[in-house]
């Protein structure tokens, strides 16, 4: 049995977001990352950096550096997000110098909206989507009040959509932290126990059209509208994702959420 108040070092939550954390030690990890939510943002803040790391350097790490350096342990075992980070700091210095890596490369290399929020919102779907007997703090049998606490706490009129004709029940809801201030998260579950999230968060983004995000066995889809951004999580299937975030922005796009004066 997983002991949910057992330590977990910064060293495991760093193999958890390069995925090298040990199996035995998986479990522990996602308890402790539910139950201590601060660490859980530190987590997905890696995260998404890690991706925009990878994404804008990845092939600068992976090139050969000259012999005089002493770096072929860092680049042939540049794994980590972090290695790869090192890696791309002193391929980028040797390709341009050091003002063409101060004015460009640490700007580039800074995640988007759509990474920050996406990583988080995966990273909350991984943690909850498993818990059986305490996935949320509210329950969907009280959706007034649900909607009520989360608008509270977001300073914002939120709209939590019937997604019953997707074939979804609302399993309730709960807090977290965001990248910008507080989060709301809503659980919903199908009829085999298939399980779909909503992400809520304040952002001064503008409004964007929906955007699709493949990551290991899950998917997100992101949008922006009126001040908010939306995070649909669920199973990789990309169609049945995008119908249930198509059926959730119809329902909240006729409510026009707003910020509370």
């Amino acid at each position: 049995m997983i002991d949910r108040n057992s330590p977990v070092t910064e060293d495991e939550l760093h193999a958890y977001v390069d995925d090298e954390i040990a199996a035995d030690r998986r479990g522990a990890v996602e308890a402790w990352l539910a139950s201590h939510p601060e660490d859980a943002a530190r987590v997905a803040q890696w995260r998404a950096q890690a991706d925009a790391i990878r994404a804008r350097y990845g092939m600068l790490a992976s090139e050969p550096v000259p012999a005089r350096f002493d770096l072929d342990k860092l680049a042939r075992g540049a794994r980590s997000w972090r290695a790869v980070a090192a890696a791309a700091v002193i391929a980028a210095f040797l390709a341009g110098g050091v003002v063409g890596w101060m004015a460009h490369g640490a700007s580039a290399a800074a995640p988007s909206r759509f990474d920050t929020f996406t990583a988080q919102a995966l990273d909350a779907y991984r943690v909850y989507v498993v818990e059986v007997r305490h996935p949320v703090e509210v329950t969907g049998g009280e959706r007034p009040h649900l909607v009520q606490w989360l608008s509270k706490r977001l300073d914002y009129e939120l709209r939590i959509p019937e997604l019953e004709p997707s074939g979804l029940k609302l399993v309730g809801g709960r807090l977290l932290p965001g990248p910008f201030g507080p989060a709301a998260f809503c659980m919903y579950e199908g009829p085999s126990g298939e399980r779909f999230t909503i992400y809520y968060a304040r952002t001064d983004s503008p409004q964007t059209a929906m955007r699709y995000r493949a990551a290991d066995r899950f998917a997100a889809v992101y949008w922006v509208e009126h001040g908010l951004a939306y995070v649909v999580s669920g199973p990789a299937d990309r169609e049945r994702l995008l119908n249930v975030a198509q059926a959730a922005y119809d329902q909240i796009d006729k409510g026009t959420p707003q910020a509370r004066p």
